[in-house]
Parts: C-alpha cells; sequence; structure tokens
C-alpha cells in the first residue's frame, strides 16, 4: 500500500495537473470579463485627427455619467475665447445647459481621482437640435501649463458603442475657429 502512494505522488506530472487544472478553468469565472482595450480605431483617419484625452466615470447604457472632456495644455496653441463641441447625431442623450460646465481639473491617475479643482464662469449655448454645444467663458482660458475640461452631466443614450465628439475653438487674436481635437467616447 505504501508503495503505490509513493508512485502515485512521486509522479510529479500528474500531481501538476491535478493541481493546476482546476485553478485555469476557474479563473475566468474569477475575474471580470469585461474587458478594456488599449487600443483607439478611426475610420477614414488623417493627418488632421488629433486624438483628445477624456474620462468617464461610468460606461453602462442608461447609467448616470459624469464625462470630462480635457483640453490639456499640449492642446491649447493660444488663450481660447470659445469652444465649439460637435455632438454625434446618434448620441441621444438630454443635454440641459445647467448640466455643462468648464473647469480647471486635476487629471486622475494611480494615485488620484479626475475632479474639478475651479469652476471656470462660461455661458453655454445648445443649439435646437442638440448637435453642437458652444461654450463663451467670461475671461479667456490661458494657454498656460493647466488643464481644463468640458464637464457633461449626462444620462447615458440607450444604444451601446462608440461616440465621436469633435471640438472647435476661436484663438484669441483670430476670427475663424480652428480644429482642437476629437474624443472618441465608448458606451458599453
Amino acid at each position: 500500500m505504501l508503495i503505490k502512494q509513493k508512485k502515485f505522488l512521486g509522479n510529479i506530472k500528474i500531481s501538476k495537473i491535478l493541481f493546476i487544472l482546476p485553478l485555469f478553468f476557474a479563473t475566468p469565472f474569477i475575474y471580470d470579463r469585461s474587458l478594456k482595450a488599449g487600443l483607439e480605431f478611426q475610420w477614414n483617419q488623417d493627418s488632421g485627427y488629433r486624438r483628445l484625452k477624456w474620462f468617464q466615470r461610468d460606461d453602462r447604457k442608461r447609467a448616470r455619467n459624469k464625462i470630462f472632456f480635457f483640453l490639456r495644455p499640449s492642446d491649447r496653441r493660444a488663450d481660447l475665447l470659445k469652444i465649439n463641441m460637435t455632438i454625434p447625431k446618434t448620441f441621444k442623450s438630454t443635454l440641459k445647459e445647467e448640466n455643462i460646465n468648464l473647469c480647471q481639473v486635476k487629471i486622475g491617475g494611480f494615485e488620484g481621482r479626475t475632479k474639478c479643482q475651479n469652476n471656470i464662469p462660461a455661458d453655454v449655448e445648445i443649439n435646437s437640435d442638440n448637435t453642437s454645444v458652444d461654450i463663451y467663458p467670461y475671461n479667456p482660458i490661458p494657454s498656460d501649463k493647466d488643464s481644463y475640461a468640458v464637464v457633461f452631466k449626462v444620462f447615458n443614450p440607450k444604444r451601446k458603442g462608440l461616440y465621436q465628439f469633435h471640438s472647435f475653438g476661436q484663438l484669441s487674436g483670430t476670427i475663424t475657429k480652428t480644429y482642437l481635437g476629437s474624443w472618441t467616447i465608448v458606451i458599453d
């Protein structure tokens, strides 16, 4: 009897399989299956496209959400007098002027959360068909080392998918608006 036990436990290959096999099959059930992709794909990407950073609190459809559209120092070449954002037609969410604001932001990371530090007083105008938002700060947004964000407090749309917001700005000293970049947010 003792010899049979030594042979069974002595066979290392069988003991490894018996130990590792249950862990291998249990791993997918332990971890959350919603994986986040680290790759952003753009249709019709050209050299003029600029990808801007963004952050959202909740990416589920129909969830209450807070979306931060960042304007970092590298995204601004001069002081901004006006910010124009185009809203995708498929982004079916109720936008209200009182739920959109502009603020100086601390971009979060490993050690901290993303949050507004100072609200910047601005007038917000939404066009009648909810396809564009104009933001007029009372004082120009300086092109310094601080980051700024346009913050939307909305309910996510009913349809999941990719939604691309484009931003244009009127720089100080110019009459026309210039392309600042685009944000592509994901709703699951």
